[in-house]
């Protein structure tokens, strides 16, 4: 132990014995200055230094000494570098409350899986009457009634499709299959679920598919293209709503234009936020604010862009330009 005091304090005790050669040094090259009483100073200097440190000795490891006839096996760093009390109720603290947050995080999140399973169990226990009722409206024989009747139906059916692929979007890929499909059958069904509500409103379609082969995943486009149409449907009265492909660029565009009421220039920036509705009817309540911004979310996992022109008062564009096919191998290869 005197061994790792002393080298503890190796560069203290060579500044001392420098100071003191440097004075000797200097006693001897300057003939005023007496030598003889310089070695005096020194002597008492080195005499009082050792006596300081045998003293400082017996005063700093008298404790380690008592630790060590307590427990010759104790490891001294461990003692010196032990945590205090209360480093250790902080340290202990900290330890519960990430364990309690992680214990709470389980839960909810197995509450949130359960709620989630619970709401796609409920909308397809619903789907059964939806699916009576309609059976019991295409036997009306009141035109206006059953027209009237079909149009909230279908407004129906929309809300609980729309929830419907909200709660499957987190798991989008997992569902994905790419294939080439025929976009003109999947348009026409869509026109076909809608036909009720157009014929109330007056609506026609005006369809010119150029392109009809591409390559995608059929039930998520055929989501996307429902939200699209719904859309354009809502917001226009008495006109024709225009769809059609070509190839531009060697990429596949599909474009629905409608000639309804059109977006503000300062609303385009925010149609795929989700729950944003337009500000120039805030108050209408059949907008969720929700369609643009599930389709936006779906087309992103299928490589498909989105482009909207739109002009106050003069209708919409949106245009899906679907990806090369090279583009899918990462996908393909899941």
């Amino acid at each position: 132990m005197i061994k790792q005091f002393i080298i503890e304090r190796c560069s203290w005790i060579f500044l001392f014995l420098f100071l003191q050669l440097l004075l000797v040094f200097v006693a001897y090259l300057d003939p005023a200055i007496p030598l003889t009483p310089i070695l005096y100073i020194i002597f008492l200097s080195c005499l009082i230094i050792i006596i300081f440190g045998i003293v400082r000795y017996q005063k700093e490891t008298k404790f380690y000494k008592s630790l060590n006839d307590w427990e010759p096996n104790l490891d001294l760093s461990t003692i010196i570098h032990a945590e205090s009390p209360f480093e250790q109720i902080v340290k202990e603290t900290l330890t519960d409350q990430t364990q309690k947050l992680k214990n709470e995080a389980a839960i909810h999140f197995v509450n949130l899986e359960q709620e989630k399973d619970d709401l796609l169990s409920w909308i397809h226990e619903v789907k059964t009457p939806l699916t009576a009722m309609q059976l019991i409206i295409d036997r009306l024989e009141d035109e206006v009634v059953k027209t009237q009747l079909t149009h909230e139906w279908v407004r129906i059916h929309l809300l609980l499709d729309q929830q419907l692929h909200q709660k499957r979007m987190p798991f989008i890929e997992n569902d994905l299959h790419i294939e080439k499909i025929d976009v003109k059958s999947i348009i026409f069904r869509e026109i076909k679920s809608l036909q009720s509500w157009c014929m109330q409103k007056g609506i026609g379609f005006d369809v010119d598919l150029e392109k009809r082969a591409i390559l995608s995943d059929s039930k998520w486009l055929a989501f996307i293209i429902r939200q699209l149409l719904t859309n354009a449907i809502k917001y226009s009265e008495s006109t024709d709503i225009l769809i059609k492909t070509y190839l531009q660029n060697d990429h596949i565009h599909l474009e629905i234009r409608d000639f309804g009421r059109g977006i503000a220039p300062k609303d385009m920036p925010r149609i795929f936020d989700k729950g944003f509705t337009s500000t120039l009817q805030h108050r209408d309540n059949a907008a969720t604010g929700m369609g643009l911004y599930l389709a936006k979310k779906a087309a992103h996992s299928l490589l498909i862009q989105i482009r909207v022109t739109s002009e106050l008062q003069e209708g919409t564009t949106i245009t899906l330009i679907f990806p090369k096919a090279n583009k899918f191998q990462h996908i393909l290869s899941m």
